[in-house]
């Protein structure tokens, strides 16, 4: 069953009737990790993309199973946050194909010659849809990661501001690139690499995460920029 912190959108037009609360004996409400197999209060909840949003279909179970092998993981990093954690989906080799092949499928034909992986997770999913799509991989870095000449863009955080780097000469402007990360939040880290990007006269085709928390407004951020994810993910506690 896929937990309900995950919102996809459905291809019928009514979402399900909401499942039952699982209990433990005595009537306990289910822990988390309980709650990841079984669904947790409320059942599963289904919607449709906003708008222009682009969210993948769950047609074919796929997005269901991929959705069902992460794990959540409550005040992780800090308090009150619900850390979205991909590392179970990797454990599961079939997730992992659906992931990389649900990617594989919407840019085989869009002339893609750069896939850009943001670190660190952009570098496990980008890679084999570089492969998979016939174009080459750059690795965009935190700073001082990078041994050759970079370019760096700064963004904001809640607290200070960070920044990431790619080697000069990696892209090329006539190049058609394709942003590859594990999840947008806020959306400072898609910026700043898209603005990387298009620093050096490159076209950013779209950004693909696996997962989006579409409460932290991260397409607002972006603002025109196309963005696709496979499950959006309620990251309340």
């Amino acid at each position: 069953m896929l937990p309900s912190r995950f919102l996809l959108t459905p291809h019928c037009p009514t979402a399900p009737a909401p499942t039952p609360t699982p209990t433990l004996p005595g009537g306990a409400r289910s822990p988390s990790s309980v709650a990841l197999r079984f669904g947790s209060p409320g059942g599963v909840r289904l919607r449709r993309g906003r708008g222009s949003a682009a969210v993948a279909m769950a047609s074919d179970g796929r997005v269901e199973r991929i959705a069902s092998s992460i794990r959540a993981i409550p005040n992780f990093p800090k308090p009150g946050i619900l850390f979205q954690d991909i590392t179970t989906l990797l454990l599961d080799p079939q997730a992992f194909r659906d992931t990389t092949d649900l990617f594989v499928e919407r840019y085989k034909d869009k002339d893609i010659t750069v896939v850009a992986g943001v670190e660190a997770r952009g570098f496990i999913f980008g890679p084999p849809i570089a492969l998979a799509i016939g174009a080459k991989f750059v690795p965009i870095r935190k700073p001082k990661k990078l041994p050759g000449e970079v370019i760096s863009e700064e963004y904001s955080l809640e607290y200070g501001t960070d920044k990431i780097e790619m080697h000069v000469g990696a892209v090329q402007p006539n190049d058609r690139v394709l942003i590859v990360d594990d999840l947008i939040a806020t959306g400072g880290t898609l910026c700043a690499a898209a603005k990387l990007i298009e620093r050096v006269g490159a076209k950013v085709v779209e950004c693909a995460c696996v997962i989006e928390l579409p409460e932290l407004k991260g397409r607002d951020k972006l603002g025109d920029m196309p963005v696709f994810v496979l499950v959006q993910a309620d990251e309340s506690v």
